[in-house]
């Protein structure tokens, strides 16, 4: 190929700095994350969560550290899966990205199950059922009409959200100060209260409080466009962890000030919403709650078109069966048959299962991929070591093993129930990919997790 035509060649610019990922990591996670934790957290820590918080923070900061450098190795991948095939075998690669599939699955799902929840609180006469039944058809309905949030969208989003997070704050602070000064606003016990602290119950609301950082690897992804991606990309995830869990332990300690014991609350689950109406009345908890349900609206609008284009991309490749799933509409060239099934799953998910449970279903499966990720990151810089590559024991070991084992501590402390589903999940998909490879004789398909999976016409590949 001439000088000339490689010039020509269509490619992604180099054009974003750190400033620009740590703002689009901010969009993924969003200021509103620590809202729908704050009460399970608080009654299963016994008045812990902003410790859940914090614990978690630094599982995920080690583990962002990790994503960050892999991502400067493989910046076209951007994914869990993707890094484990390629650091260990293609058969491992497969299981991180059959636990990916159930987290692509549970979001929509979740995004409902809170959606309803909080409308039901904004409108109390409606069952719950109904509100999930209304929330599944609009996100399955903009979906079939190929409806997609904009990033000016999010954007916008983003700023509604601070500006309540923002009233929440200060609301929150007067508050305590009026009803016991300085000595009421600034305390420890949320931290660490010596009459009911207990790691065992402080590490299971953090493998419950961890849902708040769910989305920050999302970042790795834009890895090809960024200046300098070896120092640019590691530095901007852990920097989207660390201010997440800055900003999300300032909410849950104002929470927790304010209600000690949000079990009192008619609704656990909601129970931040409550705490809203106290300090700043109506006016802000239905602010909260109109942020909420946008956000879980435009969350699973997200969620479901990225789960029914991975499952077309399966159906394509043979993964599933393609008759099925493997098809697009003729009119719009979406997969609308996987958008429909998700959109009833999604329901009938919100029927059968509770916001704690579905949550710690998905924690089990980004667990799982952050186990991987850890551990990917150890061989390829510490054992294998790239190319050129000068060692430092201290990121090159100390910091995947020690993300490796938060990770793993965190994800043992799963409740039992999420342990049982997700390891159902896991051995049915270790049996379908010995069906797959003919007992682990051949390579599996590569799972295509990208954006335009289903627009590529790609062929499959393997690991």
């Amino acid at each position: 190929m001439s000088a000339d035509n490689r010039s020509e060649t269509p490619h992604l610019r180099r054009v974003l700095t750190a400033k620009d990922l740590i703002f689009y990591g901010i969009v993924l996670i969003q200021p509103i994350a620590p809202v729908g934790i704050f009460g399970i957290a608080s009654r299963m820590s016994d008045g812990h969560a902003a410790t859940a918080i914090l614990i978690a923070m630094v599982a995920m900061s080690l583990t962002a550290a990790s994503y960050g450098r892999m991502a400067t190795l493989y910046p076209s991948a951007g994914s869990a899966y993707t890094y484990v095939g390629r650091a260990f075998n293609a058969h491992l690669g497969f299981l991180a990205g059959w636990a990916m599939i159930l987290d692509y699955l549970i979001i929509p799902l979740i995004n409902v199950v809170f959606g309803a929840l909080t409308m039901q609180r904004i409108v109390p006469g409606v069952p719950f059922l109904v509100w999930a039944a209304v929330i599944a058809v609009i996100i399955t309905w903009l979906n079939l009409r190929g409806v997609r949030a904009t990033a000016r969208a999010n954007e916008l989003l983003l700023y509604v959200m601070c500006v309540v997070i923002g009233a929440f704050v200060v609301m929150a602070a007067r508050h305590l100060l009026q009803h016991g000064g300085w000595a009421t606003l600034v305390s420890i016990e949320p931290f660490y209260n010596s009459r009911a602290f207990q790691w065992s119950t402080a590490l299971s609301a953090t493998s419950f409080a961890a849902l708040t950082y769910i989305g920050f690897d999302g970042v790795t992804t834009l890895a090809e466009e960024v200046k300098e991606p070896r120092r640019t990309v590691p530095v901007a995830t852990v920097l989207v962890c660390l201010i997440t869990g800055a900003f999300s332990t300032v909410e849950i300690y104002l929470a927790q000030r304010v209600c000690p014991d949000p079990s009192t609350f008619k609704n656990v689950e909601t129970a931040f919403m409550d705490v809203t109406h106290m300090v700043g009345g109506e006016w802000l908890f239905q602010a909260m709650g109109a942020t909420v349900v946008v956000a879980c609206i435009g969350s699973g609008l997200s969620g479901l078109a990225g789960a029914a284009r991975l499952l077309y991309s399966m159906g394509r490749d043979g993964v599933l069966p393609r008759g099925l799933f493997g098809r697009l509409d003729a009119k719009s060239g979406i997969p609308a048959f996987n958008i429909l099934v998700l959109g009833v799953l999604s329901f009938l998910g919100a029927w059968l299962i509770s916001y704690e449970r579905a949550a710690e279903v998905l924690n089990f499966g980004a667990f799982l991929g952050f186990l991987g990720v850890n551990a990917a990151a150890f061989y390829e810089y510490g054992i294998r070591r790239p190319e050129g590559h000068a060692r430092r024991w201290f990121m090159d070991f100390v910091v995947p093993a020690a993300g490796f084992v938060f990770c793993l501590i965190i994800w043992l402390n799963l409740s039992r129930i999420a342990q049982i589903a997700g390891g159902v999940w896991l051995v049915v998909g270790i049996a379908y990919l010995a069906l797959l490879t003919r007992g682990f004789r051949t390579s599996p398909v590569s799972l295509d997790f990208s954006e335009d999976a289903s627009a590529s016409g790609k062929e499959p590949t393997r690991l």
